[in-house]
């Protein structure tokens, strides 16, 4: 096993260098510095670069907004970011004589743009780049007639980069999901390794654990993305391509063999106390690993255009665990193993097996025949995808302090007067600098803008002492050009990935333009130094004190909807042993939610830490939640699991019922505790199943039951602690 992990990571470097080179962050940073570039160095070949700076600006702002997803959803947001754009720099243009008018301005925009957050997320990059071009514009004070003309300028610059991207998109319209769900695909591939990591002797199970969780929020995040791209493209929504049903049914399955994956939960703790001496789980771990290999080269495939191949060994290994339980199960009374135990590493194996047919099947159709013989799938596609309305009757009802969005806006809108007035009052060369910082930094929540606060700093200073070492180091032009060159691309490949790394290319990328333009010097850096401090100081101390949002205001909310998410997931289960007829699309989007909720609770938990001290309210008891809920919904993947992959036809599960009926009883209650502050204690007992001889006539039947019982009590556990909550 060591020898595997070890080629992983002598490997790992390589492979990681190459999947970059083929992401959707690096091809965003080669289309968005060729189309901010082109326009400067093509102006400036007929000594008019300034009217090219300003076309570059019109293409940087609306590159903002040209985040993946469908090619619709990118060119509309584009074009409407095109016309505030002209709009905005026309008005800023007009206004910025005077100081107070460009004040009120800046508060009412700043408030109004901000409150796009309520639409989603391309909504308010929609916003930002909005007041991008407006902080940008704020300074430069020029007659109507060039304000006119500068306003034209960025619309030229918005057409062209939006005319850019559309055209790199219709090159090859499959690239963007093909990256995007290659990406899925490794983190899942990342996913199993932790799961494997349960296996290795001596493991720290909390912390562990709790890496899994964050895995899990980063999956869903992934999956997501792959289904807004994939189910928003109408040529592959109608499958009328090879490609397009290709893509569609490797992620279906990819869904289905991630929810296999989260279905093996066991006791760790107790197999290794078992079976640690006779090193089979070491043998597990190794098997895993060689499985999430095999994934990982599904994602590299899919990037390359390659073929995937699954790991070397990979079938004899899993073969020759079944060997070593026969082995456990021969000299059971001589060890004194535990039955549980023993099925417990059965069932594994067969989990192993079956995600091992799985990956065997998503590998067969990266078969150019294969392909052309694909069928269309019957799900209803549009059951998976979230359609954003932009309803104005939203935004005036989230016009109250009971809206977070509302209180971010006003807090947005009250910094940035804050750091135009400093700006202003001490006549800072490059004033704008400030209002930046303030409008990237701010975030609706303080966790996530104090983690931007400190990446922004990180990032700016050490990015600036680069630079001033490049530009005291580095006279020649081309040289610099090069450097240039280098820190745009890092820049614009890193904005989505790593924000530290982004701001570390961005800042000398800065300088080194500046001084292009006969403006550098060392002094330029320690002024984007103090700036940047002012900027981050006065958005930090406004994100605390201003109408704070605290993550334990959203914690009844997130409650709420894993505990609904999880039973109705649960009642979808259950209508495959009760029904025999139920809506595998229903069953799929029960799932997903599952998945939704757990990553939302997941993520808010997190934040939690990164709060005050006084602001962590139920700490202990939501981590409790946390964990019962991801047991419920991985036991529930089991029972799913356990009826998918076996005949069941003839079995009569209706005593199971009167379980299955309180299972869901005591999660509405739970949901009730977590809604209505009731006064009284409630007394709900398990229900027990009788025995039956046509049920536990095989040891998979009583499995079965065993597993129906297991999930009333995670059930259970979760109502009582939401009663300790209530009380």
């Amino acid at each position: 096993m060591r020898n595997t992990v070890d080629l992983y990571m002598l490997n790992r470097p390589i492979r990681n260098i190459h999947d970059f080179l083929l992401s959707t962050y690096f091809a965003d940073g080669l289309r968005i510095t060729f189309g901010v570039l082109c326009p400067s160095l093509i102006m400036a070949q007929f000594g008019m670069l300034q009217y090219g700076m300003t076309l570059s600006l019109g293409a940087l702002c609306v590159s903002v907004v040209d985040s993946p997803g469908p090619i619709v959803h990118r060119r509309n947001a584009m074009l409407i970011t095109t016309g505030l754009i002209v709009i905005i720099s026309i008005l800023v243009g007009i206004t910025n004589k005077n100081i107070y008018v460009t004040g009120t301005l800046l508060v009412i925009c700043s408030f109004v743009f901000s409150m796009l957050f309520l639409y989603g997320a391309r909504a308010a990059s929609i916003g930002t780049s909005v007041l991008l071009i407006m902080v940008l514009s704020i300074d430069d004070i020029r007659p109507w007639k060039e304000v006119i003309l500068y306003a034209m300028l960025i619309f030229c610059g918005s057409i062209w980069y939006t005319m850019l991207s559309y055209f790199i998109y219709r090159i090859r319209p499959y690239r963007l999901v093909q990256q995007t769900l290659s990406d899925s695909i490794y983190e899942v591939s990342i996913f199993l390794r932790a799961k494997a990591k349960f296996y290795h002797q001596g493991i720290n199970y909390e912390k562990n654990y709790a890496e899994l969780l964050q895995l899990q929020v980063i999956v869903h995040e992934k999956q997501e993305e792959v289904r807004e791209v994939l189910f928003k493209t109408r040529e592959i929504v109608n499958e009328s391509t090879p490609e397009g049903r290709f893509l569609l049914l490797v992620f279906i399955d990819m869904v289905d063999l991630f929810e296999q994956i989260m279905s093996t939960y066991y006791n760790y703790k107790q197999l290794h106390q078992q079976f640690d001496e006779v090193g089979i789980l070491t043998h597990y771990e190794k098997v895993i690993y060689k499985l999430a290999d095999s994934l990982e080269d599904i994602a590299f495939a899919l990037k390359t255009g390659g073929i995937p191949n699954l790991s070397i060994g990979l079938a004899e290994d899993i073969e020759q665990l079944k060997q070593e339980i026969l082995v456990l199960e021969k000299n059971k009374i001589n060890h004194d193993y535990n039955t549980l135990g023993l099925i417990a590493l059965k069932n594994i194996e067969v989990n192993i097996e079956n995600i091992l047919a799985r990956v065997k099947t998503i590998n067969s159709y990266f078969n150019e025949k294969e392909k052309k013989k694909l069928k269309r799938n019957d799900i209803d596609i549009n059951k998976f995808v979230t359609r954003q309305n932009f309803d104005i009757k939203l935004f005036r009802e989230n016009l109250t302090f009971s809206s977070s969005t509302f209180r971010h806006s006003l807090r947005v809108a009250i910094a940035m007067l804050i750091g135009f007035v400093v700006a202003k009052s001490f006549d800072f060369a490059h004033s704008y600098w400030i209002l930046l910082t303030i409008l990237v930094i701010s975030k609706p929540g303080y966790t996530l803008t104090k983690q931007r606060n400190y990446e922004r700093l990180i990032g700016t200073i050490a990015g600036a002492f680069i630079g001033m070492g490049i530009l005291v180091y580095v006279n020649d032009k081309n040289a610099l050009f090069v450097i240039l060159l280098i820190c745009m691309i890092g820049s614009y490949s890193f904005q989505r990935k790593n924000y530290v790394v982004s701001v570390l290319f961005m800042t000398p990328y800065i300088l080194v333009l500046f001084d292009f333009l006969g403006m550098g010097s060392l002094s330029l850096a320690r002024e984007r130094i103090y700036d940047t401090l002012i900027g981050s100081g006065i958005a930090v101390l406004a994100s605390y004190s201003l109408f704070p949002n605290w993550e334990h205001e959203k914690l009844k909310v997130a409650m709420v909807g894993i505990i609904k998410a999880n039973m109705n997931y649960f009642e979808q289960v259950t209508l495959l042993y009760f029904e025999k007829h139920n809506s595998l699309t229903k069953y799929k989007v029960a799932r997903k939610e599952v998945y939704v909720n757990t990553a939302n609770l997941a993520s808010l938990f997190q934040r939690m830490f990164s709060e005050p001290k006084s602001k962590q309210l139920y700490i202990k008891e939501l981590h409790q939640f946390t964990v019962l809920n991801h047991l419920l919904s991985s036991y529930v993947a089991t029972l799913s699991l356990f009826y998918r992959e076996h005949d069941y036809t003839h079995i009569n599960f209706e005593e199971l019922k009167p379980v299955s009926t309180n299972t869901i009883y005591l999660l509405s209650q739970s949901e009730e505790n977590l809604i209505v502050n009731k006064e009284e204690i409630s007394n709900v007992p398990l229900i027990r199943r009788k025995i039956s001889p046509e049920l536990d006539a095989a040891n998979e039947n009583m499995m079965i039951a065993e597993q129906f019982e297991l999930i009333q009590k995670v059930a259970y556990d979760i109502f009582k602690l939401t009663e300790k909550i209530k009380a």
